[in-house]
């Protein structure tokens, strides 16, 4: 196949634009085209305002801003042509079969013969599309059914038509995965495939446990979001954001397309989604639907479903709910809350119980594997398990007997499994220091070795198959083969304390003495949120000064030797890399970041400042202190990596990797490319700083923010200890300082605002409510 250098996307609603903007994510230009939108002067409106929305909706589906320019509108009118000059079509116009086989003719008409052309429908089946078209066409033909947002959902199923070259669909998966950084599920073509044909069968069951168990909408949110391992948007919220007609008309489709399913009546659109539909309280969308806000105070309301009629959203706590939330592990939790007898456990209990039956049964109608279920459903609806993962997770034997207790027919496949003696879905099957993985395969009844996926790094897994080389509480060193060492911070939200400090000075050790390199790179949701704050405010109120003087002097130190280690360090970071996190990555030699990267130095929300060496590598690496106070001062984040490239915190030498699976091995590759020519280097002696002549202007300019009313007195007082650090303190004229003189600045700084009762109030604040106070 030749590489892919454009692409033209047919339909710029909600998921067109939005993937024109994520091919533009990856560099490679796009051609969108809509209809002509009449009573419009501009004959390319549709398209442009698709696009628009694109880049200006929150979430945005642009990482900068200046990709919008990799994307031209046009209209099916006068540019259709133009996809003769296209490598791949995609065509996401409304789910309407006849709409979409009208607008398939006349692409045929004009495409390259050698084009890739692909559907993303999300339900119509791929052979009632392409009846009747040419070999040609159908050869090229598939399925490409992203998950919206495409951005941010990792999911993209992938279906072959009857007649799809197989080395078609071996490019387009290699494309999908690297170049758009997306987890790629095969699927068969089957009504709704994987994803929503399961993901529609949980919302159906949570619609009808609902009323037969008598729950609230709010009762029912507080149970089925990161309490179990779903995203916080949890499930009635989720139908507002996502658009509750939507829904209704997904499940009722899919109640007309399978009428051989033993579960169909499951997919009957409720009484209540029916009501929502013909009131049209859609969601977010109209501005009402299962919640709405009332008010200047903009008060949520949620609706009572007995009644249609809404109320102050009550707040909601089950004594079950408040014992299991302290468990940290996802696995003992969900056991601790589906083993009650009580109301929450019941109702969750027999959610998974249909959910796990249904999935099973399903094999291998929808998938030959059990593995592509539980990756779409993880990958595409954001579960933290799939189905077979959370059978496994609650127990696969005691589970099916209770299945059984409970008068639910097991599917024939699982009733086999069971008499092979099959104790599990998945099981471990490591091999001479190589980490590998078994499932049942359902349709064989025997285990079978999961294919080994090159390019991916999962580091539970290393540790499974090697152990570690050194470990405690919150940190680990791993070796990641090739003469890498992993360094891999495992505490809550990847916080750092004394166990990520001390295994910084050991892994650099342990490298000098046994490997080539060293990679900082950890799993969860965020890389890390920064200090362990709990610990911070306890020293403060304490009044342990010179402990909290020693600690901050030791992080800085570690930072340091990262910077001018005798091998490379190669730092990977991902989704929230705040504070600590932030001045780590910045020592490191180089990053290789993950796409989806929200990093920055945000001190300020806890009245505090970087104290680990942020403000000092800032101003060497922007040479600009205006720049630097205006990022630290305002705890700018980034909203990818692209945007941290944009603002500085990330170098142009720094890599990004679009899929995150390949992030840890990505970086390894960089940080192995890096040992040829490594110098460590001394700590500089030679920054110039411009003292008064720089303090005055950032003191002025915080000054004028605080008479326009945009911050506090306190944060006048933040402002001013950052522009100390920036100037080099109180100096006449330009001079010359050395990297340790503004380490001490920012130290001196950090435990000066940690004396003061504001800035304790601060951090009170941030850990009750998770949101910054400004006092």
């Amino acid at each position: 196949m030749k590489p892919l250098r454009r692409v033209a996307v047919l339909g710029a609603g909600t998921m067109g634009a939005r993937i024109a903007a994520h091919f533009a994510n990856a560099g490679i230009p796009a051609l969108l085209l809509d209809i002509v939108a009449p009573g419009q002067v501009d004959r390319n409106a549709a398209a442009r305002k698709g696009l628009e929305t694109a880049l200006k909706q929150k979430p945005a589906g642009f990482f900068v801003e200046s990709a919008f320019a990799l994307v031209e509108c046009g209209n099916f009118e006068d540019d259709l042509a133009k996809i003769a000059g296209t490598d791949w079509i995609i065509e996401a116009v409304v789910e309407n079969l006849e709409l979409k086989r009208d607008l398939w003719k006349r692409v045929e008409g004009v495409r390259r013969a050698d084009s890739i052309v692909s559907t993303n429908t999300s339900g119509i089946p791929l052979a009632h599309l392409s009846e009747g078209f040419s070999e040609s066409f159908r050869k090229h033909f598939l399925g490409t059914h992203f998950f919206n947002p495409p951005r941010y959902l990792h999911l993209l199923e992938l279906i072959p038509g009857a007649d799809t070259d197989p080395e078609i669909l071996r490019f387009v998966a290699d494309f999908c995965d690297r170049r758009l950084g997306k987890g790629v599920a095969p699927c068969k073509d089957t009504p709704n495939f994987i994803a929503n044909r399961l993901g529609s069968f949980f919302g159906c069951t949570i619609g009808k446990l609902t009323v037969e168990e008598d729950f609230t909408v709010e009762e029912v949110d507080a149970i089925t979001g990161g309490l179990i391992g779903l995203p916080n948007s949890a499930s009635y919220r989720l139908l507002d954001i996502v658009g509750i007609d939507v829904m209704y008309y997904v499940n009722r489709n899919l109640y007309d397309a399978v009428p051989q399913d033993p579960w169909r009546e499951r997919f009957q659109p409720t009484e209540l989604l029916q009501g929502m539909v013909e009131r049209k309280w859609l969601g977010d969308k109209t501005g009402q639907g299962f919640f709405k806000r009332v008010g200047p105070k903009k008060e949520i309301h949620a609706i009572d479903w007995k009644t249609f009629e809404y109320h102050l959203a009550n707040k909601v706590s089950f004594p079950t709910v408040e014992s299991a939330k302290p468990i940290e592990q996802l696995g003992p939790r969900l056991k601790t809350l589906t083993a009650g007898k009580d109301k929450v456990g019941t109702f969750l209990w027999k959610l998974f119980r249909d959910y796990m039956a249904y999935s099973a049964s399903m094999v291998p109608e929808i998938s030959d594997r059990i593995v592509e279920i539980d990756q779409a459903m993880r990958w595409g609806y954001a579960h933290k398990l799939g189905p077979f993962e959370l059978w496994d997770t609650l127990g696969f034997v005691e589970t099916a007997k209770r299945m059984e207790a409970d008068g639910i027919a097991l599917p024939e496949q699982v009733t086999r499994m069971l008499a092979a003696g099959g104790q599990s879905f998945y099981r471990a099957a490591d091999s001479k220091e190589v980490a590998g993985t078994e499932y049942f395969d359902l349709s064989a009844t025997s285990y079978r070795r999961s294919e080994p996926r090159p390019g991916v790094v999962v580091l539970g897994d290393t540790k499974r198959a090697r152990g570690v080389v050194k470990s405690n509480a919150g940190a680990s060193l791993v070796d990641l083969g090739d003469g890498v060492l992993g360094l891999e911070f495992h505490s809550k939200m990847n916080a750092l304390g004394e166990d990520q400090i001390g295994m910084i000075y050991a892994g650099i050790e342990e490298t000098a003495r046994n490997f080539q390199a060293m990679v900082i790179a950890n799993e969860g949701q965020d890389f890390s949120v920064g200090a362990n704050l709990v610990l911070v405010l306890l020293t403060c109120q304490d009044g342990e000064w010179d402990e909290l003087n020693a600690a901050i002097h030791r992080f800085q130190q570690a930072n340091m030797a990262i910077k001018y280690a005798p091998n490379p360090v190669v730092a990977a970071p991902f989704g929230r890399t705040l504070g600590g996190g932030c001045e780590i990555s910045l020592h490191a030699a180089r990053c290789q970041a993950s796409a989806e990267l929200y990093m920055g130095l945000v001190e300020v929300g806890v009245g505090l400042i970087p104290g680990a060496g942020g403000c000092k590598e800032l101003l060497l690496r922007l040479k600009n202190p205006q720049k630097v106070f205006e990022l630290v001062g305002t705890a700018k984040v980034s909203t990818s990596a692209e945007d941290a490239r944009a603002i500085g915190l990330l170098n142009k030498a720094d890599s990004i990797s679009m899929n995150q699976e390949r992030l840890i091995a990505d970086a390894k590759a960089l940080a192995l490319s890096l040992v040829p020519n490594h110098a460590p280097g001394v700590p500089r002696t030679d920054v110039k700083v411009g003292g008064e002549s720089v303090f005055a202007p950032l003191k002025l300019y915080a000054w004028s923010m605080r008479q326009g009313g945009f911050i506090s007195d306190h944060d006048v007082v933040i402002a001013g200890k950052i522009a100390h650090v920036l100037a080099g303190g109180r100096l006449t004229g330009e001079q010359t300082v050395s990297e340790q003189y503004l380490l001490d600045l920012e130290r001196e700084a950090f435990l000066s605002l940690c004396g003061m009762q504001k800035t304790q109030e601060r951090m009170q604040a941030m850990l009750k409510t998770g949101k910054p106070l400004r006092n």
